[in-house]
Order: C-alpha cells, then structure tokens, then sequence
C-alpha cells in the first residue's frame, strides 16, 4: 500500500558521537547505565548515550507543560505547519535513516526507506484531516449543545524498536495536532533513531518542548506515568509489558492505549488462489525479518490444498536472501535486533519440533557473527506447539491443517490474542463474512496481507491491548469529549 522507495548505495550514516555512561541517581543502585546501540550484524556496540537524569526529567516535564499551554491554543493551520515540514524532511532524509534503522535493529534498506515515507503520508494525512475529526459535533437536544474535543497535555509514548520511526510518527502526527505535547521514550536498543526522530522535529519548526525523547529504564516507567504532568500513555510492546503499564496507568487513573503482540492466523480457503496466498503469506511473514506485531504467523489450510499450499510456501521462503543490509542492500531479511530474541525464537522452534511439529525448511542458528535466523517452516503444527499458542517474533511460518472452512475459523480464535487475520478465497463475499463476522481480532483483511493505514483504525482485541490508533478513531483516544450546552 506503500511503495518502498529505492535507495542508492550511500555511506554510513555518522552516529551520534560515543560518549561516556553516566550514572543514574535515581536508581541509587551504583551501576552504570545507558542505552546502546548494538549493530546486529555484528554484535559490536556503535555509539551509547546517558541515560536522562532526574535534573534533566523534571526540565523535561516542566518544559511540556509550558509548551502544551502556547501549542494547544494554536488553529489546526499552525500545528499543521511543522507536522507538513516534517513530511518533506523524512522523505530529504529517507537514505539516511533507513541506513540507520539497518545499523541499530537490522532493517533492509527498501523496508525502511517504505517506513519512512510512510511516516511522510501520515504526518500529510493527519495535517489535512485533523480539523474535520476533531470538529464540534451539535447534539439534538432542546438547548444548543455540542460535543466538544480538546487535548489533555503531556501523552507518554513507551515506543518498540521494530519500526522506530512509524510507531512514533503513527502517534505523534495524530496526538500533536490535537493539541497535545508528547514525551517520547524509545525502546533501549535504538537510541540513534530516537535522536533522528527528534532532530526532525526540531528541524520542522515545532516550539521547544512539544515533542522530547527521555532515555529511561523500564523500571523508572511507572513513576513517570504517576507523575501529574503525564496526563495519559500510549504503549506499543509485549503483552507483559502491557500489563504493567496498564496497571500504572489504572493506578493513576490514566487513559492508556495498548498495542501489543499477535499470532496473527491466516486462513487459506480450498477454493483459495494458491500462489496469491502463498506470496502474501510469505511476504507478510518475512516484513521487519518477521519482526512485526502483524506479521502472519499461523498459516492455516484447509487439507484439501495443503499440500500444494505448503510446497509453495517452501519453495518461496527458501529463495530469500538474509544478511547484512548495510554489506548486502539488496538482501530480503537483516539479522534479528537483539541476541535473546534470535534464542528465544530457536527455542520456540525446538519445543515445537519436540511437541511433533514438522520442520520442512531452516531451524538452525548460523555460524558466525550476528544475530541471524534463517526462513523457517514448521507444519503440522499441533495445539501442544508453541508454535500454536505463542507470538513467534521472527521468520518462522507456522502451516495448521483445518478440516473445512467452519474448522479453520475455529483454529484462528484459539487464541489468547486479537490483532489481525486474513483470509484467502476466490469467492470475495465469502470472504467479506468470514472477515467481517467470523474472525476475532481488531483488523482483518481478505486476499491480502494485514498492514498499518493511517487511513483507518489499527488495533487489537484480548491479549493483543485495546484502544485504537490511526484515522479518526486514534485521534479521538487522547482528547476530552466533553458536553457544551448554552441555555439561552
């Protein structure tokens, strides 16, 4: 739905310069701590940055408020300016931070050149529809009423590191002109792109304060969502992570929006087109190096094509080329972002395997430097698997066999989560139905694969969170909807 741009050969983007740990005092633990940037290729760390001090955590909060009471009293027109700004500087500096989202979490370069302007269209989208989503409303009743929508203040955004610059941008375009200010605090392991993304910022004219990276811990997050300046947070993570951050946020008394994991099922009907389903299938597998909260993870098939289902599925996972992007541009999957998350899914992989899942393709940790895992095929993926039940976070596919229709419907609700599902079938109103009526999850697509639209609402049901961003329904998540009535 977004034309990766192509990229040209160009050098390393120069990261910010290295400079020394300092200690974290409101730990008063003794340990030095900061956030680096770790190449995954390789393992080599390429730059570290403080961690935010408690000095600087109060200038931080203290400079939000002050900018949210100038920002949230500006037109539509004037937050629209820098956000506009914005677009034109990603899409200047496209090259350059696509190289370095392939230096800090491994992206392949045409991935993130498709990421980046993809923040480019929202910030555009948001600039030129934000007025009319948060219009008065009038209400029907004997005196003139209206609904209102006015920003809150401060927005805590707790960010991942899989697409460091949409899952910012998808909630800082929406959130800033509602009026909001938002306080951005970027996941550990990408700390470069968070000083990106804020250098865009800066460089589009937004005022000082309106939008600011804090590098904190995980375990400083809970006080920073009490404090009275944060006036509610946004998470996009783990299911664990979610609940820890919803139960600061219900002890505060904070509205929060969860994001969280998915074991996305895709269901491939007999009367499915088979290369189409095995393209989109594989494609959607393979996104981020299969490192996506939406990337389809259980690939379940009717048995009467399963066979020529899973032989193309093989056939096309095995063609993909891993390695470096930086060394390779042209590879289709980088290395995973960190070395516990390489482990954690090869033992994913072998339990699977030990519980009767069949392995057809992959499964093996590479030799050398990096944090690699080859394209990986399970099938026969029984309910015992883990393959089954959890949130595989890399190049696996997982193949389940239904019985019919009725019974692959049944397998993709056997799920603690609800974020997206798809399904493929020549017969598009059976596949309306089924998406529409059957399917239980936030987003779900018939003959393609589940993506990200500013367009329209993204989100998810059960373990996957709740709350929703993107289009109208995101932008109305962070405001007050208060009742006017005028008694004349």
């Amino acid at each position: 739905m977004f034309p990766n741009h192509p990229i040209g050969a160009r050098n390393t983007p120069p990261m910010i310069a290295e400079r020394a740990p300092r200690q974290d005092s409101s730990r008063q633990t003794g340990v030095t701590v900061s956030f680096r940037s770790v190449n995954p290729a390789t393992g080599e760390t390429v730059a570290t940055f403080p961690t935010t001090t408690p000095t600087e955590l109060e200038r931080a909060l203290e400079s939000a408020q002050s900018a949210f009471v100038d920002w949230s009293s500006r037109s539509f027109e004037r937050r629209a300016e820098p956000l506009r700004r914005a677009a034109t500087l990603l899409r200047e500096r496209s090259g350059t931070l696509a190289e370095r989202m392939a230096i800090e979490m491994g992206k392949p370069l045409s991935q993130g050149a498709g990421e980046v302007e993809k923040c480019a269209f929202a910030c555009e989208y948001f600039a030129d529809h934000a007025e009319a989503f948060l219009a008065d409303e009038p209400a029907a009743t004997e005196e003139r009423a209206y609904t209102a929508y006015r920003p809150l203040g401060a927005v805590l955004a707790i960010m991942p590191w899989n697409f460091p610059h949409w899952q910012a941008f998808r909630f800082l375009a929406p959130t800033l002109m509602a009026g909001n200010v938002g306080l951005l605090k970027h996941a550990e392991n990408v700390p470069a792109s968070a000083e990106d993304l804020i250098s865009i910022v800066r460089d589009a004219g937004f005022p000082e304060g309106v939008f600011q990276n804090i590098r904190l811990p995980v375990e400083s997050i809970a006080a920073l969502i009490a404090r009275p300046e944060v006036r509610a947070v946004t998470l996009t993570g783990s299911t664990r992570a979610g609940r820890s951050v919803a139960a600061a946020a219900g002890s505060a008394l904070k509205k929060c929006v969860l994001e969280l994991g998915g074991s996305d099922p895709y269901l491939v009907l007999a009367d499915a087109d088979l290369d189409l389903a095995a393209n989109q299938c594989v494609t959607s597998r393979l996104i981020n190096s299969g490192q996506s909260c939406i990337a389809a993870k259980r690939f379940i098939v009717v048995e009467s094509v399963r066979k020529e289902f899973t032989e193309r599925v093989v056939e096309a996972m095995g063609k993909k080329r891993w390695g470096d992007p930086i060394a390779d541009p042209s590879c289709d999957l980088g290395p995973m972002a960190r070395e516990d998350l390489r482990d954690e899914l090869h033992s994913q992989v072998e339990r699977s395997v030990a519980a009767g899942s069949r392995l057809l393709l992959g499964g093996h940790v590479p030799d050398g430097p990096g944090w690699f895992y080859p394209p990986t095929v399970l099938s026969e993926v029984v309910p015992a698997s883990p393959a089954y039940h959890e949130e595989t976070f890399g190049p696996v596919a997982s193949i389940l066999t239904a019985q019919d229709e009725s019974d692959a419907i049944r397998i993709a609700n056997d799920t603690a989560f609800g974020l997206g599902a798809a399904v493929f079938t020549k017969d598009v109103a059976r596949g309306e139905r089924i998406a529409r009526d059957e399917l239980e999850a936030g987003c779900c697509f018939v003959n393609s694969f589940v993506k990200s639209d500013p367009r329209l609402p993204f989100g998810g049901i059960r373990e996957s969170g709740f709350g929703r961003e993107l289009a109208r329904h995101g932008i109305h998540e962070f405001v007050n909807v208060k009742s006017v009535l005028i008694q004349s």
